[in-house]
Formats: structure tokens, C-alpha cells, sequence
């Protein structure tokens, strides 16, 4: 698929098909809304075998162990201590195999040159994935060794994202890999590189309709797609999405429970304890259970999952 391009003619075309570059796109809740400023922390991942998983994630996706205990480990890049990825080991755990909860957690590399330098990676290692062209970004997907889903991913400009009627223009079409790859220009890959962070959050749900007056009209994510077939996408301060929602998983797949290999938690970090608080009251009011600790806030989903408010 061709590229898209940010050109006078590209323009006049979108304009055509009443499609406008993003300027006010999304749908915000009718109450609480999270600040624009939020940004994800790291997720936390139950896993069968520690070792198993720390190999993958090290020698794989680029991770550098910044703690570890016995059954448990942090992961990030080399140049910081703060994590991405948390590892706690159940020993015998199932694998995450049609389950509700984690469809995929993503990390969003800098830049579309870092994207292209993991593409070489994985040929050389001979690591399969699968890969997607989004228009708003550029995305490869892998599974861990206990069915995990991890997408690895780099944002085009926000100036070649296109929006109709509030929502963004998102799709999934193949993948320029040759031109990634081009991209590096020839430079190796060395782990993931200062500026990785995670960008967002994607699970299975039972049902969007649910999902949505948890996590729009309670949590206070802004709607930015929701035609997306049996999808929804949310995210703060204008993103293509923090979170995604589907029901890909079909009506009869089940909550994993505390054998299966999971998500335990993900986080959303707040500008401010007073925000992360605000945000934990809006969930509360609407009737959902609230966990409050010292620094944080924990909610659950309808299905169980289960997401960590903090400030900053």
C-alpha cells in the first residue's frame, strides 16, 4: 500500500470524500474527562516460566531487565529505570489461549527508523510476526511464549492523520516492509531505544456497549473510533488511542482466571495525585468498585480487568 502522503493533492483528494486533516476530532464523555496529559505506564503480565519469558523479552523484543527477584522481573529500555513490562511468574500458569482480557499491550518506539531496525531484527533472529499498516501508525505483532499479544509500533506525523465525521481514519492494510527496513538505513538494531515508551492498551471484552460507560463515560477516555467493526477506540489529549476495546473474541469466551497465563494490571499515570483521584471518583460514582492505596487507585472492568491509576 502506498504511503500517505502530506501533499496539496492528497489534501484536495481527502476533501473530496469530505474527509479533513485532524483538527477537532473524537467524542469526549458528558462528565468526567481525563486530562490530555495522561500518558500509560507499565503493564503487568503473569507468566508460566519466568527464565522462558525473560529470554523472550530480552532477546526478542530488545528489554533490559532493570529488577529481578525470584519470580519476578522489570523490564524497560537501557537508559532508564523506569519499566515497561512487569513479569510475575505463577509456575504451570495455562496459556493464554481465547481468553477475555489482553488482546495486546503496544510499545511505541521514536521513530519510523527504529521501527525499521526491529523489522531487520526479527528477520535475522528468524522470529515470526505479524504486521499492519493503521494510516495513524505502523505496527508489527508478536505473541510471548505464554500467547501474550505484544504490538511493536511507531506513529506516522499527526499531520497525515485524516479524520471524517469526529472519528480518525484508522484501517489495517499490509505493511510496506521493504521500505521500513529502508528506513534504518542500514544501522543494526540494539535493543530498544531511548524514547520507547508504552502507547497503549488493547483487550478483549464481552461486549463494547459495556465497555464503553466503563471506560468513556466513567474512566472519561474521549471516543476517536467507533465505527471499527466490532471495535472501539479511546484515548486522552487527542491520540489515535490509549485503549482499544473488541469483541473479536467471540460471545462465548470467558474471564482468565487466576491459572492462566494474563494481564493483571495495566496503568494510567496522571498528571497529578488530585487528577488520578478525580478520575477514581468519576468510576466510583458510576457504581463501579474502587480499590484506593497509598499513591494509587485500582478499578476493575467488567471482565475482570484491571487498570492502576497513579500520579505523577
Amino acid at each position: 500500500m502506498s504511503e500517505i502522503m502530506n501533499t496539496a493533492a492528497q489534501v484536495a483528494d481527502d476533501a473530496k470524500r469530505d474527509v479533513d486533516p485532524v483538527m477537532d476530532v473524537g467524542l469526549a464523555p458528558s462528565a468526567y474527562r481525563l486530562p490530555a496529559s495522561i500518558r500509560l505506564g507499565h503493564v503487568t503480565l503473569q507468566v508460566s516460566d519466568l527464565e522462558l519469558s525473560l529470554a523472550y523479552y530480552e532477546q526478542v523484543l530488545g528489554l533490559h531487565v532493570i529488577e529481578r527477584q525470584s519470580t519476578r522481573a522489570m523490564l524497560g529500555t537501557n537508559d532508564s529505570a523506569t519499566p515497561l513490562v512487569e513479569l510475575r511468574e505463577r509456575a504451570g500458569a495455562r496459556k493464554a489461549v481465547g481468553l477475555l482480557g489482553l488482546y495486546h499491550f503496544a510499545i511505541l518506539l521514536p521513530d519510523r527508523a527504529a521501527l525499521g531496525r526491529f523489522v531487520s531484527h526479527l528477520a535475522a533472529i528468524g522470529a515470526r510476526a505479524g504486521s499492519s499498516d493503521h494510516l495513524v501508525s505502523e505496527a508489527l505483532y508478536l505473541r510471548d511464549p505464554d500467547g501474550l499479544g505484544i504490538e511493536v509500533y511507531a506513529d506516522r506525523p499527526k499531520s497525515t492523520w485524516r479524520a471524517a465525521d469526529r472519528q480518525l481514519k484508522m484501517a489495517s492494510d499490509p505493511l510496506d516492509l521493504d521500505d521500513l527496513v529502508r528506513a534504518a538505513n542500514g544501522v543494526a538494531w540494539d535493543g530498544m531505544p531511548p524514547g520507547t515508551v508504552m502507547g497503549h492498551v488493547h483487550l478483549h471484552v464481552g461486549d463494547i456497549d459495556r465497555a464503553a460507560a466503563f471506560y468513556h463515560a466513567a474512566l472519561g477516555l474521549d471516543k476517536m473510533v467507533w465505527a471499527y467493526p466490532g471495535a472501539l477506540f479511546l484515548a486522552a489529549g487527542g491520540y489515535h488511542h490509549h485503549l482499544g476495546l473488541n469483541t473479536w473474541a467471540g460471545p462465548q469466551a470467558q474471564a482468565p482466571t487466576d491459572d492462566d497465563a494474563r494481564l493483571l494490571e495495566w496503568r494510567i499515570v496522571m498528571p497529578s495525585r488530585a487528577d488520578a483521584r478525580g478520575a477514581a471518583d468519576s468510576v466510583s460514582s458510576a457504581g463501579y468498585a474502587v480499590a484506593e492505596s497509598v499513591n494509587d487507585w485500582r478499578l476493575t472492568d467488567p471482565w475482570g480487568t484491571a487498570v492502576r491509576l497513579q500520579g505523577s
